[in-house]
């Protein structure tokens, strides 16, 4: 037994119209599908919702829930603002530019680029405060990727040991962690 692929990945929305037209508009997804029942099928709940369905690319499915009879949505308090978040792959740097241009543009402020050696990265949030994340692949990234992998193991065995950064890898962000702090 093998998972095959991710089928989709869903999150919740404060408002479905709003954000098929915000990633229509601002990310370039199309708009596939729209499911609305009263009743939640796997657990015949009575809970009306909304379940919208974007094409993120090469059949990768981003859905989300608009729950109207549910308190609003939070954050986890405990989880800092930058471990949760949807990471999209861009074809080169060239286009992570483009969209970054078109996100300022548009009036969404966007951090970066981040230097993660095997990729570049541009952050940013969309309205329903979901972190987002494109990355492009560095040149390198097939040689940087190699040596990443011969040291994955050990490194997962000494953060499980003693819960601090392996050093196996220190290069990947060396040149991003010399920079200014970004305030």
């Amino acid at each position: 037994m093998k998972i095959e692929q991710m089928h989709h990945v869903a999150y919740r929305c404060r408002d479905a119209k709003q954000t098929v037209e915000w990633y229509t508009r601002i990310l370039n997804m199309d708009f596939v599908l729209a499911i609305a029942e009263d009743k939640v099928p796997s657990t015949h709940e009575p809970d009306p919702y909304m379940h919208i369905f974007l094409d993120a690319g090469q059949g990768n499915i981003l859905a989300f829930f608009e729950l109207p009879t549910k308190p609003e949505m939070g954050r986890d308090p405990n989880t800092p603002v930058w471990v949760q978040h949807i990471a999209f792959k861009v074809k080169d740097r060239d286009t992570l530019l483009a969209f970054k241009d078109h996100l300022e543009a548009n009036g969404v402020d966007v951090l970066g680029v981040t230097d993660h050696s095997i990729f570049h990265s541009i952050y940013f949030f969309d309205p329903n405060g979901h972190r987002i994340e494109l990355a492009c692949p560095d040149p390198e990234e097939e040689a940087m990727l190699k040596r990443l992998d011969s040291v994955k193991w050990e490194m997962l065995e000494e953060w499980s040991q003693t819960k601090r950064a392996p050093k196996h890898a220190d290069w990947l962000h060396a040149k991003e962690l010399e920079k200014e702090p970004v305030t």
